[in-house]
């Protein structure tokens, strides 16, 4: 019987001419339509669930095996090159995430962003390019956020066309599918290292300076409230983290996310992750019941992920009353801005308060602001670093300690700036040095220099 797969539609009489056509390289669409067919094999003749389970070197054995298999029962001469690259295709589509794959292994990729099956882009250094990437078509790239959301429980169909998710190492997920969507699905993932990103890290980057980052370590070590202002993929989530590493490791942390990202390096961390509705639209568990259950856990310091609704007046309360230390992200694009979100925040708690009260609230709970941001070439930078006072008369003073100064862009779209303090001593040095964090005052003298 001839089956339509085979190279050879029957085996050559001679051994010279196998061997000619084993060493040919099979063509795009022909590793498609084996991929395709040995899939359906797997599908109806194999347990996926399980294979999913094993570690991805045992996939790999396995996998080849089987495929290895199926292609002698239906007699397919394929050269060895096209023989592994059906076997990846098929690994990646079945138990993977498809053509993404590549970009996911790839350890300088921080962000993926897939815009309908034909469209695939990767961040980069901060810069956004575009691949050669592509899916075969739109229920392929279904089939990609489908094996991506349903090991944590979650759906996406017409009902429900928009979710967040997590890959296994964290990596965060959105996925919109249409008709919210117009050209086909969009995915987005956005990536963490295999290990976080430290301070250390962020000053070889650039990011901040070892004076600034000596300053924000002994403000955490000292339990000042934090709260880390930015735009969307400025890094806050980073910078949350690497500065929650600096927390003594006597104390006991509490973290509460919308979606779990944190990897905080400490031995004594009990993390709690929100809950979105069911399909029968119950069983919601918000991030503000999540800070008031913290409260009942003993914490001595709270760290929430991102404040974006009435939570956050939950959040300035556990500041107020003896939680120091707490450390919680805003997306905003200055320290003002976020007081201003802050400020909104808290009446949508339903505090029926002037704004004036409602900002010497926060001024009692909320020691600095830090604002990082993306720079128009992809740089990310601490733009301020902010104490928060209250005057005599009433009114709440914000002074940047620490600041980015920006002086010129270059042809080729670089940015040039320094870091510089501003002069200003801040007043909370002497709870420092209560604290056994001695910090020089020499760091806070201006000096005009580069980055």
């Amino acid at each position: 019987m001839t089956n339509r797969f085979s190279t050879n539609q029957r085996r050559l009489p001679r051994a010279k001419s196998e061997a000619k056509e084993i060493t040919r390289t099979v063509d795009h669409n022909r590793i498609n339509e084996l991929a395709q067919h040995f899939k359906a094999r797997l599908l109806r003749e194999t347990d996926l669930e399980k294979l999913t389970q094993m570690p991805s070197a045992e996939q790999r054995v396995t996998l080849d095996r089987i495929i290895g298999r199926y292609l002698a029962e239906e007699q397919v001469v394929i050269p060895g090159q096209d023989r592994n690259r059906l076997i990846s295709r098929i690994i990646n589509e079945s138990v993977g995430y498809g053509p993404l794959e590549a970009l996911l292994e790839n350890e300088d990729i921080t962000e993926i962003l897939v815009n309908g099956p034909y469209e695939v882009f990767y961040e980069k250094r901060g810069k956004l390019e575009k691949t050669d990437i592509q899916f075969r078509d739109e229920e392929a790239l279904r089939h990609v956020i489908d094996r991506i959301v349903a090991p944590i429980g979650r759906r996406v169909d017409v009902s429900s066309p928009m979710v967040d998710a997590r890959l296994p190492d964290g990596s965060r997920v959105n996925a919109v599918i249409p008709p919210i969507s117009l050209k086909g699905s969009l995915l987005s993932i956005r990536k963490f290292r295999k290990e976080p990103i430290s301070i250390d890290d962020l000053i070889q980057f650039q990011s901040l300076t070892k004076e600034m980052a000596q300053f924000l370590t002994a403000l955490v070590q000292s339990k000042l409230n934090l709260i880390i202002s930015g735009g969307t993929g400025s890094g806050k989530t980073t910078l949350l983290n690497a500065l929650a590493c600096k927390i003594p490791a006597e104390e006991r942390i509490v973290t509460i996310e919308d979606m779990a990202e944190l990897r905080i390096n400490h031995g004594h961390v009990a993390g709690m992750e929100a809950r979105p509705v069911n399909v029968e639209g119950k069983g919601e568990v918000s991030i503000r019941q999540l800070v008031k259950n913290a409260l009942r856990m003993r914490p001595d310091r709270i760290i929430v992920g991102e404040v974006r609704g009435s939570e956050a007046f939950d959040m300035l309360q556990a500041m107020n009353t003896g939680h120091e230390g707490s450390l919680t992200t805003v997306h905003a694009n200055s320290p003002k801005d976020a007081m201003s979100r802050l400020e909104g925040m808290v009446m949508m708690s339903g505090m029926d308060l002037p704004s004036t009260i409602i900002r010497q609230y926060i001024v009692s709970a909320v020691d600095y602001i830090v604002q990082i941001g993306r720079l128009p070439d992809g740089q990310r930078k601490m733009l301020a670093i902010s104490e928060l006072h209250e005057k005599e008369d009433g009114s709440v003073e914000m002074v940047d300690i620490f600041r980015f100064n920006q002086i010129n862009v270059q042809y080729d779209g670089a940015v040039e700036g320094y870091f510089d303090a501003t002069g200003v001593i801040p007043s909370s040095l002497a709870r420092l040095q209560a604290f056994g964090n001695r910090v020089d005052k020499r760091i806070f003298t201006p000096r005009k220099g580069t980055s």
